[in-house]
């Protein structure tokens, strides 16, 4: 064994040092369901930076210093206050926020976000027809992004209104009538944030056949 690691020992340095950098540093992270359609699609692959917010521990949700501040309108990976599970979704809201959602509009501290249409699409169901989507362009203070909703599907249109707690955010999907957000796992304490989604590396069409989507190769974070 001894002769085994001198002989690898380059190999065995690059493995550590990959993954500190992967687990202190950065990251990818493969997107694996429409939750965050239209702006991230399965397949795309995100450049995820570690040290946007906190520096850790590798391997554990133990803060060591805190490096930036979230801030409204981050894509965010975090985990799950639920099981752990790696999400990821919109910061939306901030600690202190009071934030309440009717029919769809978000509002925030009694502002309500604007709205303007931005076209439809065909949202692809696992074991039913696809269904329309209606694209949205929704406005809150001064920052702006596309996101979609479903009429025909039962979902979470109505909350709040409720107060973000201290150290924590409040995370939504884009694909707001199809995604498991604030709404269903609670706020997200910052010690759960994992980082700062940066920009797309590369994307495939998974559920088709596999094609690269090379007009979303270096995307930035939209």
């Amino acid at each position: 064994m001894k002769n085994l690691m001198r002989e690898n020992k380059g190999w065995l340095l690059f493995l550590l040092l990959f993954g500190v950098f992967r687990t202190a540093i950065a990251d990818w992270n493969p997107i694996p369901s429409g939750s965050m359609r239209p702006s991230l699609l399965e397949g795309d692959v995100v450049f995820v930076n570690r040290l946007a917010y906190n520096v850790k521990i590798p391997l554990t949700d133990v803060v060591l210093a805190r490096v930036g501040e979230p801030r409204r309108g981050d894509v965010v990976t975090f985990s799950s206050p639920t099981d752990g599970t790696r999400l990821i979704k919109r910061l939306v809201a901030l600690p202190g926020d009071i934030v309440e959602m009717r029919d769809e509009q978000l509002i925030i501290n009694g502002q309500g976000a604007s709205y303007a249409a931005a076209g439809t699409a065909m949202e692809p169901l696992a074991h039913a027809a696809p269904v329309a989507a209606q694209r949205i362009d929704e406005t809150f203070d001064g920052h702006r992004r596309r996101i979609q909703v479903i009429p025909q599907l039962m979902a979470l249109r109505n909350f709040g209104p409720v107060t973000v707690p201290r150290d924590q955010f409040m995370m939504l999907g884009d694909n707001r009538d199809r995604s498991a957000d604030s709404r269903m796992v609670g706020m997200v304490p910052r010690h759960l944030l994992i980082g700062r989604a940066e920009r797309i590396l590369a994307s495939a069409d998974i559920d088709g056949n596999w094609m690269p989507r090379l007009e979303r190769f270096g995307m930035k974070m939209p």
